[in-house]
């Protein structure tokens, strides 16, 4: 009896289980080599020709054209971890395929998959207490949180910047937008422009928008600016019906022109008795209206888009109208600075100072696209952890400090633990070891020596870590040389590997349709 179809594909036990477990392996393995502070990059090129070059591990995730539904879980885990914290990804998918390759070795020795899954969660268990253990006393302050924001940046691409000058810019930042509940990170964007040395990047008290004025002769710089916001089209109505009016002398020609002029100096005699500064319009303005409110000092911006208009609305609090003849002061906006610049080609509107909201724009320059970029990049990363560790309050070494400890805290409890539970949570803290094997070996470092000799400063210091300075690479206290991350990064790497790599070992019968 055919249950399938005949087209259907399927693979049971173990070559199902190890057809998962190397996919997801695969994946991992080719992100692993960017993990730390002598990470390698990327190149993705697309099938369109466009390249990519990065280091961020959920990029080269997402860039990546993966198929296999077990090589899209560990894609997921880097998506997870970008999503809730920011960074971490490439930690995150390194110790999902590790573990993976701890519980293929298991299933080798006959251990059943379910007393794998068993052990990972109670290791997990032990990992998030250990983590507990190695949180610092130390208060976050700007130092702390500089260090936070250094510690992400340092071996991924800032241009001509280096980690410690972009971490104030990021902190100060962050900063800007701490509330009484909490960090507002939406109000936080990364504005990229190409054309300068990445130095000229800057903190922009507002939002920048790529507009530019709806004529040349517009004032560039409003100081102290009233500003209305339009659904309006400052353009002459047109029906919707077609139809031709047949004009029979010069009378009647001058006298349709006049009422097209009328109607449009009703417009323009609108705004600016309503006294206000700046106007964004979603809809197009005439060149008889732009001249005749560029002649009254009024800067104007068109057909700006909808995600620009709420923008624009949460910066500065003002309303949206629909029609002229209610457009009434209560409905303005105010910003301290409304000012456009070029840069080459483009032309870009800053609103600075906005009433309604601390929004703030990280604008960053660089000398080519890949440049800016892959800053972008970097700067959220470090925008998301900052703003983590700051809600929190809390951050552990890094190093592979945390790592060092956490293997070694499930390998003392494992002990304890009868039957064959204890090799998959003995196997969970040799995935553990993988993230500073893999920083000693991307240090140039031999892993098993380096392995060996942070265990032994672990046991008679309590906390060890690979410290890169320039070329010298030396085991130590990463709180010491600010080298530390935020908690909840490590938290949730082990929780969103941990789940990837038990929900893949559990599989055993893969059915595909053709």
């Amino acid at each position: 009896m055919f249950v399938l179809s005949e087209d259907s594909q399927r693979t049971q036990g173990r070559d199902a289980q190890s057809s998962n477990i190397m996919a997801g392996k695969a994946v991992a393995e080719s992100v692993r080599t960017t993990l730390g502070p002598r990470g390698m990059d990327k190149m993705l090129v697309g099938s369109s020709g466009d390249v990519v070059i990065t280091n961020d591990g959920a990029t080269i995730l997402n860039e990546m054209d993966i198929e296999h539904p077990a090589a899209q879980m560990i894609v997921e885990v880097a998506e997870s971890q970008e999503d809730e914290v920011g960074d971490g990804t490439t930690t995150a998918s390194v110790l999902a395929g590790n573990l993976l390759g701890e519980a293929e070795d298991l299933i080798e020795q006959d251990v059943h998959a379910t007393t794998i899954v068993e052990g990972y969660h109670e290791a997990a268990r032990i990992a998030l207490e250990a983590i507990d253990e190695q949180v610092s006393e130390v208060a976050v302050d700007d130092d702390i949180l500089g260090q936070v924001a250094e510690s992400s940046m340092t071996g991924k691409g800032t241009g001509g910047l280096t980690a410690a000058e972009l971490g104030e810019t990021v902190v100060e930042t962050i900063r800007h937008v701490e509330t009484d509940d909490g960090v507002a990170r939406e109000n936080v964007s990364v504005h990229t422009q190409v054309g300068a040395s990445s130095n000229a990047t800057e903190l922009v008290p507002g939002i920048v928008i790529d507009e530019e004025p709806a004529h040349d002769a517009m004032p560039t710089d409003v100081e102290d600016a009233s500003i209305a916001l339009l659904d309006v089209e400052l353009e002459l109505q047109t029906g919707e019906v077609d139809a031709e009016y047949a004009i029979d002398s010069i009378d009647q020609l001058n006298a349709a022109i006049d009422a097209e002029e009328g109607e449009l100096d009703n417009y323009a005699d609108a705004i600016v008795d309503s006294g206000v500064d700046v106007v964004f319009t979603t809809d197009g303005v005439d060149d008889r209206v732009a001249a005749k409110l560029a002649n009254e000092g009024v800067l104007v911006f068109e057909n700006i888009g909808s995600s620009d208009a709420k923008n624009v609305a949460s910066a500065t609090g003002v309303s949206r109208v629909g029609a002229l003849e209610d457009l009434e002061e209560a409905d303005f906006g105010h910003a301290e600075h409304v000012r456009t610049e070029s840069y080459n080609d483009d032309e870009l509107a800053f609103i600075e100072g906005g009433s309604a909201a601390e929004s703030v724009t990280v604008f960053v320059r660089g000398g080519t696209k890949h440049v800016v970029d892959e800053l972008e990049r970097t700067i959220g990363d470090a925008l998301d952890v900052v703003a983590t560790a700051l809600e929190s309050g809390e951050v552990v070494p890094g190093a592979g400090a945390t790592e060092i400890a956490i293997a070694d805290k499930i390998r003392s409890e494992a002990a304890g633990i009868e039957g064959r539970k204890q090799l998959a949570i003995t196997s969970f803290a040799d995935a553990v070891d993988i993230v500073p094997r893999t920083l000693a070996a991307n240090t140039g470092q031999d892993p098993i020596d380096s392995l060996v000799d942070l265990r032994a400063a672990h046991e008679s210091d309590g906390r060890a870590g690979l410290i890169t300075d320039n070329e010298e690479v030396t085991i130590g206290d990463p709180l010491e040389h600010g080298v530390v991350d935020p908690a909840d990064v490590k938290r949730e790497a082990i929780e969103s590997a941990t789940e990837a790599a038990t929900m893949i070992a559990r599989i055993d019968d893969v059915i595909s349709a053709e």
